[in-house]
């Protein structure tokens, strides 16, 4: 009996001990991403027809903000002026990061 109870506590110990290194290592490896994609990605329609060229939105959205893409390639969202939408988004200032450490390796 005292070897299920000390292999249920060694496994509770290795579940909590990888669980932490996994979680600094989310933080350590996080890749930030503009803003400005998840914006985009919110005024486009969202039917990933690939009218644009792109894959889908998300790509559409990426290909805005990354590769400079024509803000007029989405042909169902021209109706409700989904180019305009993302011109203003793309003219806004980008906001900084106040306490953001500089990573100088």
């Amino acid at each position: 009996m005292m070897t299920v109870i000390y292999s249920i506590i060694l496994l509770g110990i290795m579940g909590f001990g990888i669980g932490l290194a996994l979680s600094v290592a989310a933080k350590k490896f996080e890749v930030k991403e503009d803003p400005k994609v998840e914006e985009i990605i919110n005024v486009l329609p969202g039917v990933n027809c690939g009218m644009c060229g792109y894959a889908g939105c998300a790509a559409y959205a990426h290909a805005i903000v990354e590769q400079n893409a024509s803000f007029d390639l989405c042909v169902p969202g021209r109706k409700a002026g989904v180019a305009d939408k993302i011109k203003e988004i793309m003219s806004a200032p980008q906001p900084t990061p106040q306490n953001e450490k500089v990573n100088e390796k």
